[in-house]
């Protein structure tokens, strides 16, 4: 038998709520973003390094795709961070984090140790994914360049 509650929700309540939310996804998206603006960091600062990286993997125009995935991993999370375009970046590096998995975690071509960790490594990369798919769902929040664009109505 199932029971139904009977709740007096007021409109300050609904807004404290949201405001709870969208403090805690403010701080999610800054800490969410950490990974990717230090690796573009890191890829800016050797771009050669990365390059070889990629081409070692065989694929083409090695430089052009590092100096590509060093942009969007450093421009894209602090466009998480700030949070402008969160939906369409969160959608960006849900793909490149898949694409990346594929071809650098590549653990069905591997043995023993190695094997598990990029195993363990294409999983995190997937977690990822997921949270950014997440993102892509949800947006920015209230606290973000996006947020203040939204339009609220009241009845």
């Amino acid at each position: 038998m199932a029971t139904t509650y009977s709740t007096n929700t007021t409109q300050a309540d609904i807004c404290v709520a949201a405001g709870v939310n969208d403090a805690l996804l403010a701080v999610g998206r800054v800490v969410f973003a950490v990974l990717f603006i230090m690796s573009g960091i890191e890829k800016v600062m050797d771009l050669s390094g990365t390059a070889a990286a990629i081409g070692s993997k065989g694929l083409p125009i090695p430089q052009v795709l590092a100096a590509l995935t060093a942009a969007l991993e450093l421009g894209g999370g602090l466009l998480i961070v700030i949070g402008w375009q969160t939906r369409i970046v969160a959608l960006a590096l849900a793909l490149f984090t898949l694409v990346a998995a594929y071809f650098f975690h590549d653990f069905w071509h591997m043995q023993g140790a190695e094997r598990i960790d990029n195993l363990i490594h294409a999983l995190k990369n997937l977690s990822i994914c997921g949270g950014f798919l997440m993102l892509a769902a949800v947006g920015a929040g209230r606290y973000s360049v996006d947020g203040p664009c939204t339009v609220h109505t009241t009845s």
